[in-house]
């Protein structure tokens, strides 16, 4: 089974998955980037050179190869580029497609009344709902946004980002985490570009509660970018100096090492964040999170009050009142440190990502050749009414969670799944 993976372009939140995917499949993995890394993303630390992957092509350097490869493969896995021309040849011959996607309407479900929109999404989706295409969901309110155009029935699979999963001894990790309480107070990080969908200020509005609550902690904020200047002045102008250390980008190895050694990690983007690959990285480093609930990550990933916490996007009071009883809890913080380890390390990871990808892969190849022998395309509006009502698959019992299992409605209020 040859399968090729289209996306704008590799990095490491991508490669861990290819990886597996690789160690399974061999020569017969390929893995093409659409376009060179942008330059901000190089500043942060993601322009790291993947020349060695074998797996790699680069479409601008040998478009007439990689071409072939997606119109030939058994399987094609495209995502994260807007550029429909690179898969719609084979859309229009019907052959197997997994796409994956974020989030439709990052900026407000109301945006699905606009006809202009409708009639690409249309175009680019809805009109293939009855052919062997399935929707591989990274965020878990991407069912939600393609149920709206009627797209994907039955065929919404939860998805996500695999950052890289280190090993660690967990007991070890949640006592180094807790060695400087006493000597110094209980470090909460926050690491993201600063940019208004990110919500720098609302750490900052956080510590001034933390400060006049009377609570000790210290606070870490990695990152840079257009809010950077606004933020550090209004840091100085809360007085909060004392309490809070800004640092400039850091690599993606450096940014482990921080919260290696912090005890609580915030997320507070708002519904513009499609996933939020830190989450996977805060839980793998026994970090107790505290994320809003707007993030694709969280619905999926936490487990409220076991291995993390949310609060509802933009609610300080709740924000805060998890922020004080992690504070106030060493026993809480290391428990939900640790089940934050073991999520990752037993289920939201790229091993089983791919392992259960594979699967939806050769149930989706026998359904076609179940097609093509009875004398019927694989594609086509006939593809779901032979087969089934939905074109979906029989999945494990074990499969009720992490990627590959049913994607379920899930509205933005407040993490709500639909019956």
């Amino acid at each position: 089974m040859r399968v090729t993976f289209v996306s704008n372009y590799m990095n490491h939140h991508q490669m861990p998955f290819s990886n597996a995917m690789h160690a399974r499949l061999g020569g017969e993995y390929t893995f093409i980037q659409t376009e060179p890394v942008e330059e901000e993303r190089v500043r942060m630390g993601w322009g790291t050179d993947f020349s060695g992957l074998t797996y790699l092509k680069l479409y601008y350097e040998a478009e007439t190869e990689c071409r072939r490869l997606i119109m030939e493969s058994d399987i094609v896995i495209f995502g994260g580029t807007d550029d429909e021309s690179f898969i719609e040849e084979r859309l229009k011959t019907g052959r197997i497609v997994f796409r994956y996607s974020e989030r439709l309407y990052k900026n407000g479900q109301w945006k699905a009344i606009s006809p202009r929109g409708l009639i690409k999404k249309y175009f680019d989706h809805t009109r293939y709902r009855n052919s062997p295409v399935y929707l591989l969901c990274s965020g878990a309110y991407v069912a939600s946004d393609f149920h709206i155009v009627r797209a994907y029935p039955g065929k919404m699979y939860r998805w996500g980002y695999f950052p890289e999963v280190k090993k660690y001894d967990v007991e070890e990790l949640m006592r180094r985490k807790e060695d400087h309480i006493g000597i110094n107070p209980p470090e909460i990080l926050w690491a993201a570009r600063f940019i208004d969908w990110k919500h720098p200020e609302v750490p900052l509005l956080l510590a001034e509660r933390l400060k006049k609550e009377g609570c000790p902690f210290r606070l870490t904020m990695i990152g840079g970018g257009q809010m950077e200047a606004e933020i550090n002045t209004l840091a100085q102008k809360k007085g909060l100096d004392a309490e809070i250390t800004f640092t400039s980008y850091k690599s993606p190895a450096e940014v482990r090492e921080y919260m290696e050694r912090a005890n609580i990690y915030l997320v507070t983007s708002d519904f513009r964040e499609g996933w939020g690959a830190v989450v996977n990285e805060a839980m793998n480093s026994g970090c107790a999170v505290v994320v809003s609930h707007a993030i694709g990550a969280a619905p999926y990933m936490i487990e409220q009050g076991s291995n993390g916490l949310m609060y509802r996007n933009g609610d300080m009071d709740e924000l805060s009142g998890h922020v004080i009883r992690l504070l106030e809890n060493a026993d809480l913080r290391k428990d939900m440190g640790r089940k934050a380890y073991e999520t990752v390390t037993d289920v939201w990871n790229a091993e089983t990502a791919a392992e259960r990808l594979l699967v939806l892969c050769r149930k989706a190849l026998a359904k076609c050749n179940q097609r093509t022998e009875e004398g019927k395309t694989a594609g086509g509006r006939d593809f779901l009414r032979r087969t089934d009502k939905t074109g979906g698959f029989e999945l494990k019992p074990e499969w009720e969670q992490g990627p590959g299992s049913r994607a379920k409605i899930i509205r933005e209020k407040w993490a709500e799944e639909a019956k």
